[in-house]
């Protein structure tokens, strides 16, 4: 076929030249099910014919006019085929989190005016249903699971017949490159959400710039992050256009387990998720005595101290050959055996982290981008010469950037975004002087490797008047076992401060060896000796900042931070203006004189 022009045009591509028996697959009834190319196309189709009997379609083409269908699920085949679907008749999706607050989710579905939504299971038919009443636009709900007194997803499919199937072709002939394809809502960490109008354009440019970055050849992939995120979806269509099959793991917390039973070759993590694998396994580690605990820790600051395109010399060479033999081979095994590379996304990861990883022979490709540009920007290619620790990469092709006088990021190309949905205020805003303003602090490495050294809203200014990037110390700080979770304070007040949600594993194991009786974390976390200990961390960390950065005081936290504790966003960033205002007196307690004051 010619080449792809729409999204959805990976389906005609896969049954033409890749068709394979796994294209998606998921765990039911608690075995693997796959599904292969010609089933995926079948169903896809069946499914368009359905949806456009029912009277669903790109209408005029416009943002306004074409008919909108909501999707909240968790990642399943069932995802996939109804995004496809929804596509191929001109329609938008809408993608929607599952963890969405009742209140979020009736603002946007009646902003999109959404007529159908698909929903994963019995609770989320329910959370729909709640607010039914508000939703004038809403015609149907379809489920995904089988739900008592709702309608199965299946049901539709049964409907389809030859009148609809050539009523969708036409429909799906019509939709051009430039057409809307999908409107994302950004929760963000505030405010009413935001509605991220991406084309076929901006989309499938961005899955064709990133294709050359990836290992060559199909892959054997395992998913897990959330579909709804532009980050998942994309490279979701990038397996598509190679012809590589998708396994969508069970859940977050089989993670571990299902990378065992896929051993996938590839997959896609933040750097949250990828702290928890290090934080196991450095606490596994811990537990190793003898020569097994001296190897271990051997092997661990043998890769900490890893280069990529510079040589190590021999000796090091060897050495670190051994180490993956004995001890990081064990790494490889957990994640199943068969990783190729691990892309990383969605927040800034540890540079200490990427290059163990790396070193372990598990490389860590670390991308930047936005849900408005489609998302990525730049990424760390497989190919080794194109990798920077430190850095998020080369650009991708045909996306410009530059460095505005502020230091932040301005992004220009085919994938940034048409603009937010019925906003063209914040449009407007966002694209001053015809450069997407990306909101991040930047700078080139060698002329050729983006860096990111912070968020331009969260920078602030002490009373002093001296400016703090909070992200920097942050990611320092969370290298230590000891610091689950960390948020520097201190806008407008005379110092540097920090919320601090202790890596208890960590710290329960010194507990036990310093004699310090357990207890739950509300009480051990004012045990003056936790409170000393906690003191000396900071203080060993203090010295990798200018004395204004450095954090002067802290308050300890009983519990760690989460989307469903609502400190989190979906992809697992820091909503502050939600810590700042749920701690408030955690914060006004670390600038009062404290226990724990220098």
């Amino acid at each position: 076929m010619t080449d792809p022009t729409r999204l959805f045009d990976c389906l005609r591509m896969h049954v033409e030249n890749s068709p394979i028996p796994d294209m998606l697959a998921a765990k039911e009834g608690g075995k693997w099910r796959t599904y292969g190319t010609r089933e995926v196309f079948d169903t896809v189709n069946k499914l368009t014919a359905a949806l456009a009997q029912m009277g669903i379609s790109g209408n005029d083409l416009t943002p306004e006019g074409m008919d909108k269908v909501a999707l909240i699920s968790r990642n399943r085949p069932e995802w996939v085929m109804v995004d496809l679907a929804v596509q191929q008749t001109g329609a938008v999706l809408v993608p929607i989190y599952p963890t969405i607050n009742v209140n979020e989710l009736e603002f946007v579905l009646n902003d999109a005016q959404v007529k159908l939504i698909f929903v994963n299971d019995e609770e989320l038919f329910h959370k729909v249903l709640s607010i039914r009443d508000r939703l004038p636009s809403l015609r149907e709900i379809y489920t995904f699971d089988h739900v008592s007194h709702a309608k199965h997803w299946k049901e539709l499919l049964d409907t389809a017949n030859e009148e609809g199937l050539a009523r969708a072709a036409g429909l799906s002939a019509r939709v051009r490159n430039e057409d809307l394809a999908t409107i994302i809502y950004t929760s963000g960490t505030t405010g009413t959400p935001k509605g991220v109008m991406l084309s076929h354009r901006n989309i499938l440019s961005n899955v064709q710039a990133c294709l050359p970055c990836m290992p060559p050849g199909a892959v054997k992939t395992l998913s897990f992050l959330p579909l709804n995120h532009i980050f998942e979806k994309v490279i979701t269509y990038i397996y598509f256009f190679n012809g590589s099959p998708i396994y969508y793991a069970e859940s977050m917390d089989t993670i571990g387990d299902n990378l065992k039973e896929v051993k996938p070759q590839m997959f896609t993590t933040v750097p949250r998720l990828l702290e928890k694998v290090y934080d196991r396994i450095m606490l596994k580690g811990g537990e190793l005595t003898g020569i097994k605990g001296r190897l271990f820790f051997w092997a661990h600051d043998l890769a900490a101290r890893y280069e990529i395109n510079k040589s190590m010399g021999f000796w090091y060479r060897m050495q670190l050959a051994l180490a993956n033999k004995l001890i990081f081979s064990k790494w490889r095994e957990a994640l199943g055996g068969n990783v190729l590379c691990i892309v990383s996304g969605g927040a800034a990861a540890q540079v200490r982290l990427i290059r163990i990883f790396t070193a372990a022979r598990i490389p860590v490709m670390e991308g930047y981008g936005l849900t408005e540009t489609s998302p990525v920007i730049s990424v760390n290619r497989y190919d080794v010469k194109q990798r920077m620790f430190g850095t998020v990469g080369p650009l991708l092709p045909g996306v410009e950037v530059k460095i505005a006088e502020d230091g932040e990021i301005l992004c220009k190309g085919p994938n940034v975004m048409m603009g937010y949905y019925k906003r063209p205020d914040l449009t407007a805003e966002a694209m001053e002087g015809g450069w997407f303003h990306t909101g991040d602090i930047g700078m080139f490495v060698n002329g050729e490797y983006l860096k990111i050294t912070d968020r331009k809203k969260e920078m602030f200014k002490t009373s002093g008047g001296k400016y703090v990037a909070p992200l920097t110390i942050e990611s320092k700080l969370r290298e230590s076992p000891f610091i689950e979770q960390v948020m520097v304070v201190g806008p407008e007040r005379k110092f540097v401060g920090a919320l601090i949600v202790p890596g208890f594993p960590s710290l329960r194991d010194w507990c036990k060896q310093h004699d310090v009786p357990d207890a739950p974390n509300q009480i051990l976390i004012r045990d003056p000796r936790v409170i000393a200990l906690y003191r000396e961390i900071i203080d060993s960390y203090n010295k990798y900042f200018s004395h204004v950065e450095q954090v002067k005081r802290f308050e300890l936290l009983p519990q760690e931070w989460s989307v469903e504790t609502g400190e989190m966003t979906p992809k697992l960033s820091l909503k502050r203006k939600v810590v700042t205002e749920k701690f408030h007196d955690a914060i006004e307690r670390i600038y009062l004189n404290g226990p724990h004051d220098q």
